[in-house]
């Protein structure tokens, strides 16, 4: 195994972004306030027998790719930190999570102590399936590198600044006092298209982002800041996505536990992995697969691609309205950077809001569509390094070991 070294004199953050099956890293080091990137890490079929572990250096050259089966996002973590040891050797000041839901006591990125992890555990029932995984790789980093600090960032936290109208759901009282209300997510990849925006000095004032992926969201966004978003108490709200539903009608969900006699833990099941373009489709998640059967005269593929592509649609005008306008309309994800097919789709009849297909197809002609890569792992590493220099020297220490 060709195994390439990397060098660094510099303090070293690393920042982990768990996914369903995937583990992705990024080992970030700082230069009298530049945030430059030393490594992409990425553990792929996590549960699978088919998985892979890679590491890329900046310049995009190849340290390591080689097969794994990883049956665990622990696993798939000591094997990550065991190759950054080989290919990146140097010590690590901070180590970053991505964390989906911090329940409704953890608004903002914050140092993660035992409190903190505490409390964290005490909302897993805010996000069964998000909160645990995230815990086992907080834990699993404080067995790795015990005396390096760890910090949470939050997908929630760029929602924090909805207002009442938005989060508030028109429940009893007693429900919202439980932490029930619109939380949002995919917060730190539209804080990353928000930064980058006004790095380059093109932040406008009404912003629409569209977060299409496997789980899909959008955002309404005024002047920098998140002011309603399509998810709501968790990933399940909002657009159709790859297996969740998106928005439903309660009155579907009293049906089917009636009807059909399901457990909560049975309809969470269908709601997380059944449903969505799988449903839709008869099976198939691949939005790359299900426009080539559209193009070729499926009617399940092309149900799905039409439903997906409505939903984003009535989202783009809702925001429209909420902002008053829209200045620019941003596609990030990997449908939303990838289909133009699908941005075309998505943008059919908003012509009167200056956004039309032909802008969604081609982005770089100017217009109001744009599409841009979201970066969450550079906005950990951010954050990491901004709280360290708030901490204080108390904090500043760097791993007693290697990376």
């Amino acid at each position: 195994m060709n195994i390439k070294r990397l060098s660094a004199a510099n303090p070293r953050v690393l920042a982990v972004n768990s996914g369903s099956s995937s583990l992705k890293v990024g080992l970030y080091e700082n230069d009298d306030g530049q945030l430059s990137k030393l490594v992409s890490g990425s553990a792929s079929g996590v549960g699978r027998v088919d998985g892979s572990l890679k590491l890329v250096a900046t310049n995009g050259e190849v340290l390591l790719d080689r097969s794994y089966s990883l049956s665990t996002q622990q696993q798939a973590l000591g094997e990550i930190m065991q190759a950054l040891t080989l290919v990146s050797p140097g010590e690590i000041y901070a180590i970053g999570h991505r964390v989906v839901h911090g329940g409704p006591n953890l608004h903002a990125h914050q140092i993660i102590t035992p409190d903190v992890l505490e409390t964290l555990k005490d909302s897993v029932h805010f996000a069964p399936l998000h909160i645990p995984p995230s815990v086992v790789l907080i834990e699993e980093m404080s067995r790795l590198l015990p005396d390096v600090p760890q910090f949470a960032c939050f997908d929630t936290a760029f929602h924090a600044t909805l207002p009442p109208v938005a989060y508030h759901y028109a429940l009893p009282e007693r429900f919202h006092e439980q932490g029930l209300r619109r939380y949002g997510f995919h917060g730190l990849s539209y804080e990353s298209i928000v930064a980058r925006l006004k790095e380059d000095g093109e932040l406008p004032r009404r912003l629409i982002c569209a977060h299409l992926g496997s789980g899909a969201s959008l955002a309404a966004v005024l002047d920098g800041k998140s002011v309603d978003t399509s998810m709501g108490l968790t990933p399940l709200g909002g657009i159709p996505m790859s297996s969740r539903p998106g928005d439903l009608d309660p009155g579907v969900l009293i049906y089917i536990l009636r009807e059909e006699r399901f457990t909560a833990d049975a309809l969470e099941q269908m709601l997380n992995h059944q449903s969505g373009l799988y449903s839709l489709s008869g099976g198939e998640t691949d939005m790359q697969s299900l426009v080539a059967s559209r193009n070729k005269g499926g009617p399940r593929a092309t149900l799905a691609v039409e439903v997906f592509a409505m939903g984003v649609r009535k989202f783009i005008g809702a925001y429209a309205a909420v902002l008053g306008g829209v200045d620019m309309l941003v596609f990030s994800g990997g449908i939303g950077e990838h289909s133009e097919e699908v941005r075309a789709l998505c943008c059919q009849g908003l012509e009167p809001l200056g956004v039309t297909p032909e802008q969604a197809r081609h982005p770089e002609s100017g217009g109001k569509v744009r599409v841009m890569q979201a970066d969450e792992e550079k906005q950990i590493a951010g954050h990491c390094f901004r709280l360290l220099q708030e901490a204080g020297p108390v904090l500043v220490q760097p791993s007693t070991g290697s990376t």
